[in-house]
């Protein structure tokens, strides 16, 4: 199933924040292979999902729309995953990561550092081009790390919390 690029958002946001929203929606719309997207605070709550109207997880004796169920698990995955590599890293003398890559046989998850803590997850079919995929990841990166502010990331919980 392609991911949805975000609908929900727009009304009565800034303009850095609908312009993340584009950002994101455009990296779902323009690379094949991409199941779902989320973007995840530095404390690990959700700040942009490709998914929103997904964002609180499936409903009791709903069957799940993927294999993560919802945008809310795929949060949680990245913010692990960006914690255990995190906590390698230091224990290894690795410096900061910045990418994180894990390959599945129904799928891959790739987590990518953001510039202020917070991280990029996408999650994608087996077949998808690795390279296309963390390219695209690296743009979203670059265009957003900088207009990650504390003000717009407190802008982005609280849309993700109306929209639940």
């Amino acid at each position: 199933m392609k991911a949805q690029a975000p609908t929900a958002y727009g009304h009565g946001l800034s303009t850095q924040a609908r312009n993340l929203h584009w950002l994101l929606g455009n990296l779902v719309d323009e690379v094949p292979g991409i199941h779902s997207v989320t973007v995840v605070s530095s404390d690990g709550l959700m700040l942009l999902s490709s998914d929103p109207e997904q964002a609180e997880g499936p409903a009791p004796d709903a069957g799940t729309d993927g294999p993560l169920g919802s945008s809310a698990d795929l949060a949680t995955i990245v913010s692990g995953l960006g914690s255990l590599t995190n906590g390698a890293a230091k224990l290894m003398d690795g410096g900061a990561v910045k990418q994180t890559m894990v390959a599945m046989d129904e799928g891959s998850l790739f987590v990518m550092a953001i510039s202020d803590g917070s991280l990029l997850g996408v999650h994608a079919t087996p077949d998808c081009d690795m390279s296309v995929i963390a390219y695209h990841m690296a743009l979203f990166v670059g265009r957003a790390g900088h207009v990650l502010t504390p003000e717009l990331r407190t802008e982005l919980r609280k849309s993700m919390e109306n929209v639940q």
